[in-house]
Parts: C-alpha cells; sequence; structure tokens
C-alpha cells in the first residue's frame, strides 16, 4: 500500500485487479450451454423411465457450483505454490491410477475400471485419469521451468518422457485411449513452448508412432476400440454395431441445417438415437437443435477459450506460468477437436469429454481447475 496524503491507498497491482472477466464470462456461457444441452439429450429418456427430468441436469449444476469454488480457492494463493508440490502432486495422481487396479474400488458402466466408486457417494465418482492431465501440467511446469539450458537438452527430454510416459502408461492401461491422448498432446504442447527442437519432437513423434503400431500387434488395444478407430479409415470393413454411433451422429448434427430444429425438437435427440448422447456426444445435441449458427457459435465460444489460455502464457513474467498455461491450453485443444472431430466423422471415437458441456462430475471439476490455474497465472502476472 501507498501513502499519499495523509491516505492509505491500495496497490493498483494487487492481483483481484487482474482478474479475467472474459475467460469467466466464456466458461459460464459454456456451463449453461451445457446444462441445456445435457437435459435435451436426457430429459426424455429419464422421463419415459419414471426418473426425474432434471436429475442429470441438477447432477452437473452441483458439480458446476464445487467446481467454481475449486476455482475460487485456487485463485486465492500464488500458483507458485503449485511448483514447491508438484511432486506431492504428481505423487497423488499415480496413487489414485493405482487404486483403479484395485479390485472392489473401481467401478464402470461399460465395463472398465476409470473411476473410484465412492461408497454411499452418489453424487460425483471420482476419476483419477481426469486428474492426471491437472497432475503431469503441474510437474511438467515445475520441471522444464527448472531447466539450467534455454531449450531442452536430451537428458531433460529423456526425464520428461519418463514422467509423461509412466502417467500415460497407467491410463492406457485402464482402456481409456482418449485421457491418454490428451495427456500426449499436453506434454507436446509444454515441449513445444519450452523450445524443444524440432530434430527431439520428430523423434519422440517416431518413437509414439512405433509404440502404437505395437500395441496394435500384441493385441493391447480392445478389439472394440480398433474397430472404432477404422470406422474412420476404412469403415466397409468394421461391423454395423461400430459404424452406428458415427452414423446417427453424422445425421444428427447435419438434419439440423443452418437454424437448427429449435431447443427439445430434435427427433435425433429425443429419440436417443446417439448413444452416449449426453457425455462424449453432446455436441450432436447442440448441431442438430440449434444447426449451423449455434454450433459456430459455440465453437467461437472455444477458440476465445484457448486465445485467452494462450494470452495468459505469453503474458506470464516466469517459465512456470507459461507452461501451466501451456499445459491448459494443450488440453483444452486436444479435447475439443478430437471431440467435435467425432462427432462430425472426421476423427475416430476415443471417447473424450467435450469441455464445460459433456456430462461428467470429475471432468467438469478438472475443467474448472484449469480455469483457475488460468486465472491465477494472469491476476499475478506483474508480481
Amino acid at each position: 500500500m501507498d501513502v499519499v496524503a495523509g491516505r492509505v491507498w491500495v496497490d493498483e497491482r494487487r492481483p483481484i485487479r487482474h482478474l479475467d472477466p472474459t475467460l469467466l464470462i466464456v466458461t459460464a456461457v459454456l456451463v449453461v450451454i451445457g446444462l441445456f444441452a445435457i437435459y435435451s439429450a436426457t430429459s426424455q429418456t429419464l422421463r419415459a423411465d419414471g426418473f426425474d427430468p432434471f436429475s442429470r441436469v441438477n447432477k452437473q449444476a452441483v458439480t458446476a457450483v464445487l467446481g467454481l469454488v475449486a476455482l475460487l480457492v485456487l485463485a486465492t494463493f500464488d500458483y507458485r505454490f503449485l511448483k514447491v508440490y508438484a511432486g506431492f502432486i504428481y505423487g497423488a495422481t499415480l496413487v489414485g491410477l493405482l487404486v483403479l487396479r484395485i479390485p472392489g474400488l473401481a467401478a464402470s458402466d461399460t465395463g472398465t475400471s476409470n473411476y473410484i466408486d465412492i461408497p454411499g457417494v452418489n453424487l460425483l465418482q471420482i476419476s483419477p485419469s481426469e486428474f492426471a492431465k491437472i497432475g503431469l501440467i503441474v510437474i511438467l511446469a515445475a520441471m522444464l521451468s527448472e531447466l539450467r539450458s534455454p531449450v531442452p537438452t536430451v537428458p531433460d527430454l529423456i526425464r520428461v518422457v519418463g514422467v509423461a510416459g509412466l502417467t500415460m502408461l497407467l491410463v492406457f492401461v485402464n482402456v481409456e485411449i482418449g485421457t491418454t491422448i490428451a495427456l500426449a498432446a499436453i506434454t507436446v504442447g509444454i515441449l513445444v513452448v519450452a523450445g524443444t527442437q524440432a530434430k527431439h519432437l520428430i523423434a519422440l513423434a517416431v518413437g509414439a508412432l512405433v509404440l502404437i503400431v505395437l500395441a496394435f500387434q500384441l493385441n493391447v488395444v480392445e478389439e472394440y476400440q480398433v474397430e472404432r478407430l477404422l470406422t474412420v479409415f476404412d469403415s466397409g470393413s468394421v461391423s454395423e454395431d461400430a459404424r452406428y454411433n458415427l452414423e446417427q451422429s453424422v445425421i444428427a448434427v447435419g438434419s439440423g441445417g443452418m437454424f437448427g430444429r429449435g431447443f427439445l425438437q430434435g427427433s435425433q435427440t429425443n429419440l436417443d438415437y446417439v448413444p452416449e448422447q449426453h457425455t462424449d456426444f453432446i455436441f450432436t445435441v447442440v448441431g442438430e437443435e440449434f444447426g449451423f449458427f449455434g454450433s459456430a457459435f459455440v465453437l467461437s465460444l472455444f477458440a476465445l477459450l484457448l486465445w485467452r489460455a494462450i494470452r495468459i502464457a505469453y503474458l506470464s513474467k516466469d517459465g512456470f506460468g507459461t507452461y501451466l498455461a501451456a499445459g491448459v491450453a494443450s488440453m483444452f485443444a486436444i479435447q475439443i477437436f478430437v471431440n467435435i472431430g467425432m462427432v462430425i466423422g472426421i476423427m475416430p471415437i476415443t471417447g473424450i469429454p467435450l469441455p464445460f458441456l459433456s456430462y461428467g462430475g470429475t471432468a467438469m471439476l478438472v475443467n474448472f481447475v484449469a480455469v483457475g490455474i488460468l486465472l491465477n497465472v494472469h491476476m499475478r502476472r506483474f508480481k
């Protein structure tokens, strides 16, 4: 504080004065759109089965409130504290992923163990794989911000790949290809911002391709996942069941036309033709009921979200803040691209949620935490 003419003036550079209102508004609008889309995708089926048509919307809204609380808490302390505790945060994410391998503690509606089932708690089921995204962002940002050389050397890259690879391996064995892709994108995004040489990035890409080929050759990837991947590249060689999701989602988006059929008026949505429409295929609701212009509006909001994240990375006063924001931007970018891409048929179906729109408690919390990190870095760019 400064004392001028006997009066006390608050320092103009206090963090709260540098809050990013655009980022908060974009986040809020996306959450609201998501609530309307989830209601449209689930209300008819829930009502027909004798359940409250607002049950999933209510759960998502409560989770959004919890996420907002987490965002506000995260914005109150200096983000550089995350660097101090980066090792503990990363270790906690690994423990969470290992817990998924303990029989009786992990469960899933689809037969894969991707979330922890807490006895007696039905509101929120914890998915450690989602939190692994934040854990990886924090640990990689901490590691790369401590480098003594201007760009990562080969030993530095080996350490980074070892940390990221272990996380991706633990996620992959839980049959979560979508999250594995997100973790890989986070790693590449932070390495690019850190100035990694092109030849090293190419070597990493070649190594990743070799591992992917080996995974297919050794039958590590489940047969249904292989079929999902082939639906885009060779749809004629897969079963009708494997093509069904893609066909129905493309029909739903295409039927919306320019202006859409109107809220709650989409036949594909109301008749529940698109499987998992409230989660992985939530964008089909936007496409069918709000049409091209509604979809373009949502895409513009995502573009604004990514722009703010990239801008915050650029404005950060230190490397740690830059890498944090770059990791968050990479996380959002890959999820948006892959999710919408699979809905319109240009990307394989990998089960990756659309930020702030898809139904899912842990994903919503992680998205809010990610925005909280961005706000924190932006608010303290002068300190």
